[in-house]
């Protein structure tokens, strides 16, 4: 057998010079193209990290009242004329007319006081006015024969002078026993106790046989009390900020728990016109029609004053509020896209809203909930193209 002998030719040295630069070309190409997508990713990650270093914000507008505030306070129901009734003379209840809700005229009787001792005063000052009276006469006619006897020089002028001054003194005494019966009369018609005017009997503390002293306080005791109720009082303790603006005049919604959802309308008459330093507050009083007597003197009701609309007052959420070193204040978007915080003070709490009395202005872009860290000058990224509206609580 032949052997067969393969002989490899050698490769051209021009060739294997291109072979090596096309090596290297496409090896410069490979890192040139990771250099150029490294950058490129860097700098869409340092895009990306600058963009979320903004913050996004939502912004709302301050909105105006169209009404004024409510103002609601508790207040207290009295009758417009309440009389106790004390007794003028002592003795015992003899008998009682009228008891508690009973309606009564001026002058319509009560009750009876029957005053035995009273009586015998009365005997005795009409007999000493008859004593009186007897020799007042015998003065008189005394002072009468002295006169006549000065004409006939019997007597001396001194003591017809004395007999006409005995005469004088004994009509005094006539007079002072007279007056005496007249008191002792009228104070025997204090045994019949009597309405001073027209109303309701809102209290009786006695009743046949009880002892009755004269007087009031600590003497005597309360027996009856009439209150007169077609009209009430309503009074009121109003806050010193609120006073200037619940003047005379002005009116308020009355509710009592009693009848829930029914309405009255009271009218301020007076108020105190000064401030109780303990509690802040000045009195108010007012006046509701009861003519259909469902009002309860002595009562809790409610009051509800509609309060004229603050000028320059905006509301807004509560959540827009920021409390820091700087005090109270609002972060707001200024026309440079620029934040800037405005102190602001606050007239109302709604609880989940607020009614700013200065500071602030309708036209102000607020920012809601603005993240920590804000301060004047930062630029924010808006999260809806149009500003949202502070809501109505």
């Amino acid at each position: 057998m032949s052997s067969e002998i393969l002989v490899t030719q050698p490769v051209p040295r021009r060739r294997l010079v291109l072979i090596g630069v096309i090596g290297i070309a496409i090896a410069v190409a490979v890192v040139a193209a990771g250099i150029s997508v490294r950058t490129v990713d860097a700098r869409s990650l340092k895009t990306w990290t600058d963009d979320q270093a903004v913050p996004t914000v939502n912004l709302l507008v301050p909105t105006t009242a169209s009404s004024g505030p409510t103002l609601d306070l508790p207040s207290h129901l009295e009758a417009y004329s309440r009389a106790p009734i004390f007794a003028r003379v002592s003795g015992y209840l003899q008998s009682w007319d009228v008891d508690i809700g009973s309606k009564v005229k001026a002058g319509q009787l009560l009750a009876v006081i029957e005053s035995p001792e009273l009586d015998q005063q009365l005997l005795q000052a009409r007999a000493d006015l008859a004593s009186a009276t007897a020799n007042a006469a015998l003065a008189g006619t005394t002072a009468k024969r002295w006169q006549a006897l000065l004409g006939t020089d019997s007597v001396a002028q001194q003591e017809v002078d004395e007999r006409t001054s005995d005469y004088a003194a004994k009509k005094a005494i006539v007079a002072s026993a007279q007056a005496n019966v007249e008191r002792l009369i009228a104070t025997k018609g204090f045994e019949r106790i009597v309405a001073p005017f027209d109303g309701v009997v809102t209290a009786r503390d006695t009743d046949v046989g009880a002892l009755i002293n004269a007087g009031s306080g600590g003497v005597g005791q309360e027996l009856f009390a009439i209150s007169e109720v077609k009209k009430l009082r309503v009074y009121v303790q109003v806050p010193q900020s609120y006073a200037p603006v619940v003047r005379a005049g002005s009116s308020a919604t009355l509710t009592v728990p009693e009848y829930p959802g029914q309405q009255f309308t009271a009218r301020v008459i007076a108020s105190a016109d000064s401030v109780n330093s303990n509690s802040g507050t000045t009195l108010v009083q007012l006046l509701v029609d009861n003519s259909d007597g469902k009002l309860l003197p002595g009562g809790f009701a409610s009051l509800q004053f509609k309060l004229p609309i603050a000028v320059n007052a905006v509301r807004i959420p509560a959540s827009a509020l920021v409390f820091d070193s700087r005090g109270l204040s609002v972060a707001t978007l200024g026309a440079d896209g620029h934040v800037v915080f405005k102190k602001v003070t606050i007239n109302r709490d709604f609880g989940d809203s607020v009614e700013i009395g200065s500071g602030l202005s309708a036209t102000d872009r607020v920012i809601d909930t603005p993240p920590d860290g804000l301060v004047d000058g930062d630029s924010v990224r808006v999260a809806a193209a149009k500003p949202k509206a502070a809501a109505h609580g």
